[in-house]
This record gives C-alpha cells, sequence and structure tokens, in this order.
C-alpha cells in the first residue's frame, strides 16, 4: 500500500511511520506541505499518488485554542478538508484523527460512535469541524476519536508527571476526570491497519479501560520506581482557559471495531520507550 502520512513529525505521525513498515510509506510533515494552502496540498497529494492517508496533523494546544481558534480552525478544520478533497482527486482513502473533546463530558457510560458530539470548547469545535469537512469531501473515509493520548516525542500527562515527579515528593492530581489512556505505540498500527481496509465512518479507539487522571499518575510513579505521591484534588483548583470533559472514555459500537489492549499495557509500553530513548 502507498500510504502518505501527514502530521510525520509528531507524537503520533512518526510512531504510523514506523508501524507502516511493510508499506510504501511518505512521511510529511509542515516542511514538505501546508496542509492550510488548499493548491499546495492538492499539487503534493497529486505528486505522492497515495493509496491511503492518515493524517495525524493537528493544532492540539487545548488551552491556547480558546484565544486562537482561527488558527486552530485552519489546521483542524479547513487543512483536514484540504487533505481529503485532495486524496478524493487521486482516489486514495483517508483516516483522520479525532478526539474525545467533541464531547461535552457529560457521560456516565462510555461514548460510542454514534452519540451526539456538543465539545465544550474551541479545541472540541475545531476538531469537529475537521470531522465534517473530513465526511463530505469523500465517502472513503475513517474518522477515528482517541483520547488521552501519550508517548515518546511529544508533551503528554505521563512525561509532565514524570518530570515533575524528579524533584517533588507529592503532585496534585484531580480525580474529577475520567478517560481511557491511549499510547501511542498501539494506537498506531491499529490507523494502519484500518488504512488498508474498506470500513467507513467513524470509529472510537481508546486505550481499554479506565481510569483518573489521578489513577494514571499513581500508575506512573509505581510502574517508574519513583518516590512521588499522587494526592487527590479537583479540577477547581486548577484555573484554565479551556474546560475539560469530566468523562472521556470512549466505547465501540461497531463490529468489527477498534480494539486496543487495557492502558497499563501502553503506560509501560511508554516506559519501556523512554528508557531506550534515554
Amino acid at each position: 500500500m502507498r500510504l502518505l502520512v501527514t502530521g510525520a513529525a509528531g507524537m503520533l505521525g512518526h510512531k504510523v511511520v514506523a508501524a507502516a513498515f511493510a508499506h510504501e510509506v511518505t512521511a510529511a510533515d509542515l516542511a514538505q506541505c501546508d496542509l492550510t494552502d488548499a493548491e499546495a496540498t492538492a499539487a503534493y497529494v497529486e505528486q505522492v499518488a497515495p493509496e491511503a492517508i492518515v493524517n495525524c496533523a493537528a493544532y492540539t494546544n487545548v488551552d491556547a485554542a480558546e484565544e486562537h481558534e482561527d488558527v486552530a480552525l485552519r489546521v483542524n478544520a479547513d487543512a483536514a478538508g484540504n487533505l481529503a478533497r485532495a486524496g478524493a482527486a487521486v482516489g486514495a482513502r483517508i483516516v483522520h484523527l479525532s478526539t474525545d473533546y467533541v464531547f461535552d463530558g457529560s457521560g456516565s457510560r462510555p461514548w460510542v460512535e454514534s452519540d451526539r458530539p456538543s465539545p465544550l470548547g474551541a479545541y472540541g469545535r475545531t476538531k469537529l469541524a475537521g470531522e465534517r469537512q473530513v465526511a463530505v469531501a469523500t465517502p472513503n473515509h475513517a474518522i477515528v476519536r482517541t483520547a488521552w493520548l501519550f508517548g515518546v516525542g511529544g508533551p503528554n500527562f505521563v512525561d509532565t508527571m514524570l518530570r515533575l515527579a524528579a524533584d517533588r515528593d507529592e503532585v496534585a492530581v484531580v480525580t474529577d476526570q475520567t478517560g481511557c489512556p491511549t499510547w501511542t505505540g498501539h494506537l498506531a498500527p491499529a490507523l494502519v491497519a484500518l488504512a488498508g481496509t474498506d470500513q467507513v465512518g467513524v470509529f472510537h479507539a481508546g486505550g481499554d479501560g479506565q481510569c483518573t487522571w489521578n489513577d494514571l499518575a499513581s500508575e506512573t510513579f509505581s510502574r517508574a520506581g519513583v518516590a512521588c505521591h499522587a494526592t487527590p484534588t479537583t479540577s477547581a483548583a486548577f484555573r484554565r482557559p479551556a474546560p475539560r470533559p469530566a468523562w472521556s472514555v470512549l466505547g465501540t459500537e461497531r463490529e468489527p471495531g477498534i480494539h486496543l489492549p487495557p492502558w497499563p499495557e501502553g503506560l509501560q509500553g511508554h516506559l519501556d520507550d523512554l528508557k531506550e530513548s534515554a
């Protein structure tokens, strides 16, 4: 399969490139093509002539998006639409990454693909707009929502906790937000596999199981063998520009759906990656 991976320099993108070792892969980031430029994107995709595209390019600064929603919209929505239209023109299938932030976090059961999106903030709004542009641009699309992503090569919660634990005995971490932590090393091969199918529509893909941010921090400290304690607190103690969904557990109603390994296995995989990279 001739596969184009966009956002290939990012935390997820470089893992997708690595997971696609058996295919003919073109890795693209901003230096190769500015996806917000429709004409440039069309020309680049025509030149590469992929059979499938995995789009990992995104504006992911949740708090900054509140102030710069126009910028986030260009990257998360318009660029996604440009890429999907360019792919459709050459007959390429597109796998597009989205997020749990399209939901308002008010649920008590895992969100499934048919649940109605209702984003709380700018980041979620722009990602939902991207989903809609991709869906309109081509019927041959797979939109994959994931949650609480972590991995080597980008800012993430696990690495932040390890950095704080290096010089603290305790870290206050919220107990009133619940989700499904997802390791890039588990998600990436699932995206490559999905790119090689004819399955279309919306898919949910998160690490199996659920936990709070406090649970994730505690498990991180335990597995990393660091002497730091995650003390409980609530979201009210952390004033941030963007609201966070309280409930971000993703499930699937699709058969076959995407089923990833349990999140603790992903956490261990990431910690092993960090040791190797060190």
